[in-house]
């Protein structure tokens, strides 16, 4: 839990009469009933929550929801909206049927929220980390315009397209990456385990050991030297960019770099043209303004340099130029996406046209993807195979020059 933040547990009173209870973090007592009745709720008890160990798993919990859990509740959500359920119940049903802890807290505090008067926009934007940008924005522009049940649909769907592709990629992946790890963790353990017992043998020898045991011999002793202090430098790494890879500055100097790593770059630049389509696509047919609509997507591509190309994309549209005018200015997305947009632009389907280029894009990722296994499979196997062979080699290479001059 973040430093002085608490959990609380609360029972306030609508503004229909009903009650409604629920859970919530803040610094003190004081705090949650000034953010209760900022909402127009009557706090009637308000409880801290011991910390428990399950508390502290509960109040951790969001960092834990899952984006399928996620895209499924809204999926309902749209579902019982469309039929003629009031929001407030919808919401209630959610929490009555929701299995995963950390999930139903979040809707609890929906319910609260909507139940106290506040839009479901409003809401949701208080979950940011739960909740993807384009998500939020949908809903916001689907309460506004009067299709809410169409905009939680769009929602849904842009959100099981995304993950339905990062299966995709995930799975593929599996195997090139086992099979590394396998690699990697073989060599490991032959520089310390089974290289020193070479080296005893090798002291008994009176000539001169090969060029090549010299340096394993010496790998090996590094290693043993360096075993921890490398593990806890890659630990501290880890620690690092899990906490810092979000910031601006760290994003500048690599994901750009990303785009143009050899194997791998055109792979991820598709992939973020694919979210990147995908979003405005379903942005722009919920009527959402398209300046608006860039500057909510831009983010949700994943890489920072079709984030600025959004940016300024929608500046450009903002002062007056079309958006395909303003897409070839950035120079960062390919001719393509121009020439579709624009011929979107043309017929007044924007939206349908953003919508194929994401699927072809989807489709150049799969099969990108696909391609990239099927030529890293070989690489790999003989990689291991020239690696391990070759530290095999180096071991019986000063044996094998004993023998022969026996």
């Amino acid at each position: 839990m973040a430093g002085g933040m608490k959990t609380f547990e609360y029972a306030v009173v609508g503004p229909d009469g009903r009650s409604v209870t629920g859970r919530i973090e803040a610094s003190s007592e004081r705090a949650v009933a000034t953010r209760l009745r900022e909402l127009n709720l009557v706090p009637t008890a308000i409880d801290e929550v011991a910390a428990t160990g399950m508390n502290k798993e509960i109040s951790l919990g969001g960092k834990k929801i899952k984006p399928n859990d996620v895209a499924m509740v809204v999926r309902q959500l749209a579902t019982m909206v469309r039929a003629g359920l009031p929001l407030p119940r919808a919401l209630s049903v959610l929490v009555d049927q929701s299995e995963k802890p950390a999930l139903t807290e979040v809707l609890r505090d929906l319910n609260a929220e909507v139940g106290g008067g506040a839009s479901l926009g409003d809401a949701v934007d208080r979950h940011p980390a739960v909740f993807p940008p384009v998500a939020r924005a949908l809903v916001a522009a689907g309460e506004v315009g009067g299709f809410l049940d169409e905009a939680l649909a769009s929602a849904a769907a842009g959100m099981e397209s995304d993950l339905k592709l990062r299966r995709t990629i995930k799975s593929a992946m599996v195997y090139p990456v086992v099979v590394l790890g396998i690699a990697v963790l073989a060599t490991v353990v032959m520089l310390m385990f089974i290289v020193p017992v070479f080296a005893d043998i090798f002291e008994g020898l009176d000539s001169e050991l090969p060029a090549p045991t010299q340096a394993l011999v010496v790998l090996s002793d590094v290693l043993a030297v360096a075993a921890l202090p490398l593990a806890a430098a890659i630990g501290a790494f880890a620690w690092w960019w899990r906490k810092h890879r979000r910031d601006p500055k760290v994003r500048d100097a690599v994901e750009p770099r990303l785009l143009r790593a050899p194997l791998v770059g055109q792979l991820m630049r598709k992939l973020a043209i694919a979210r990147f389509t995908r979003s405005l696509s379903t942005m722009v047919s919920c009527g959402v303004a398209l300046a608006r609509a860039l500057e909510v997507v831009g983010p949700t591509s994943g890489n920072i340099v079709i984030e600025k190309a959004a940016a300024q994309a929608g500046e450009s549209v903002r002062g007056g130029e079309s958006f395909a005018d303003s897409l070839e200015a950035t120079g960062v997305l390919p001719s393509l996406v121009v020439q579709m947009v624009t011929v979107g632009e043309d017929a007044g389907d924007l939206d349908g046209m953003l919508r194929h280029v994401a699927d072809f894009y989807d489709e150049e990722v799969t099969k990108g993807t696909e391609s990239l296994t099927s030529a890293l499979e070989p690489l790999l196997l003989v990689i291991i195979g020239g690696v391990v062979g070759g530290m095999l080699l180096a071991l019986y290479m000063p044996i094998l020059t004993v023998t022969s001059n026996m």
